[in-house]
C-alpha cells in the first residue's frame, strides 16, 4: 500500500504543487482584490443595519412622542368640549329661567290688565243699572205722582208735606 502511495505521490507531486501553488496565488488575489472589498460590503451592510435600527428607534421613539402629544390633545379637547357643554347647559337654564321669569311678568301683566278691564266694564254695567234705575225711578214716581196729584187738593196737601219737611231740615 506504501509503494501505492508514493506512485501516486510521485506521479500527481507536481500537480499538487502546482494546485498549491495557484490555491496560494489565489488567496494573495482574493486578499488583495476581493477580500477587502467583501470585507467593506460587510462592514457597509452592518453600518446600513445599525443606521437603520437607529431610525428605527429614533421612530419608535417618534410615535410615542406622537402617540404621547395625540393623547394630551385628545384630553384637552375633551376638556374643551366638557367645558363648553357646561357653559351650554348653563345658558340654557338661564335662558329657561328668563323665560320663564318673563313669562310669569307677562302672566301677571295680562292677568292685572284683565283684572283692570273686568273693574271697568263692571263700573260701567253699574253706571248703566243705576242710570236704569234712577230712570225707572223717575219713571215710577211721575206715574205715582201724576196718580196722587190727578186732583186739586190732593196737590195743595203735598205741597205743604214738602214745605213742611223742607223748613224742619
Amino acid at each position: 500500500m506504501e509503494e501505492l502511495f508514493d506512485g501516486l505521490l510521485n506521479d500527481h507531486l507536481g500537480f499538487v504543487v502546482w494546485a498549491a501553488l495557484a490555491f496560494v496565488i489565489l488567496l494573495i488575489l482574493l486578499a488583495k482584490f476581493a477580500w477587502k472589498p467583501i470585507m467593506g460590503a460587510i462592514s457597509e451592510r452592518e453600518r446600513s443595519i445599525e443606521d437603520a435600527l437607529l431610525k428605527a428607534e429614533a421612530a419608535k421613539e417618534e410615535m410615542a412622542r406622537l402617540t404621547n402629544e395625540n393623547e394630551q390633545l385628545l384630553k384637552q379637547a375633551r376638556a374643551e368640549r366638557d367645558l363648553i357643554l357646561s357653559e351650554a347647559r348653563k345658558l340654557k337654564d338661564q335662558i329657561v329661567n328668563e323665560a320663564k321669569t318673563q313669562a310669569n311678568v307677562e302672566g301677571a301683566r295680562m292677568i292685572e290688565q284683565a283684572r283692570l278691564e273686568i273693574n271697568s266694564q263692571k263700573a260701567i254695567a253699574l253706571a248703566d243699572v243705576k242710570n236704569q234705575v234712577a230712570a225707572l225711578s223717575v219713571e215710577i214716581a211721575e206715574k205715582l205722582l201724576r196718580k196722587e196729584l190727578a186732583d186739586q187738593k190732593a196737590q195743595d196737601e203735598m205741597v205743604a208735606d214738602l214745605l213742611r219737611e223742607v223748613k224742619i231740615s
